[in-house]
């Protein structure tokens, strides 16, 4: 229903209900749902640096490694403890022994170019040194992962934009409307790129850091 009849069947307080409700919350929908997907994707980023191996022994290259156990997918830190005794080495222990096989055939599956030693009682891991050339690999493969969550910000956006451009073809927003929510939409994509921005230049940092 277009403002002009609201305006003629409602008070002026109910109708300033209503349009807050109907207006407002319509094309802030819209970013909000944007503003859910820049959130995964930034946090699938963060997941993905994470696993990256730099050098340097951190719980957090293995913890999520789903392992097959008991019949089902589980990550390492579900059903093991996971230290890291000194900067070169990593060692898992399971709750139960029979999962060590289970582990350590999952950590070589899952392609982090890590190489397991199973000793009978816990799983233990060297971090070798990373040479120029494979550091030089890994900050490409950085810019990669950061321009792949910028996609899919972009396409978010986009999906945003589109759903505001409906409502105002709808008459459910105004033209003013639909200016002030896809102002209110860039402002949050600048914020969810600089978020990228910022952990793709940590994280390169990290990488060439010998």
């Amino acid at each position: 229903m277009k403002k002009e009849i609201l305006i003629k069947l409602y008070p002026a307080k109910k109708l300033e209900q209503l349009l807050l409700n109907k207006y407002f919350m319509s094309y802030e929908s819209a970013i909000t749902g944007a503003v859910n997907e820049f959130k995964k994707a930034i946090d699938h980023l963060k997941s993905e640096f994470a696993r990256l191996q730099v050098g340097r022994a951190s719980s957090l290259l293995v913890e999520n490694i789903p392992v097959d156990v008991y019949g089902v997918s589980q990550p390492i830190k579900a059903i093991a403890s996971i230290s890291v005794p000194d900067p070169k080495t990593i060692q898992i222990q399971p709750w139960d022994k029979n999962n060590l096989a289970p582990i350590e055939k999952a950590i070589v599956g899952i392609g982090t170019g890590l190489n397991p030693v199973n000793d009978g009682v816990l799983v233990r891991i060297s971090i070798p040194p990373l040479t120029e050339e494979r550091r030089t690999e890994l900050s490409k493969h950085v810019g990669k992962l950061s321009e792949e969550a910028k996609i899919t910000v972009r396409q978010a956006r986009q999906d945003a934009h589109n759903e505001i451009k409906d409502l105002k073809t709808r008459g459910e927003i105004t033209e003013d409307d639909m200016h002030s929510g896809n102002k209110k939409l860039q402002e949050r994509v600048d914020e969810a790129n600089a978020e990228i921005d910022d952990l793709t230049k940590q994280k390169e940092q990290d990488v060439m850091t010998v």
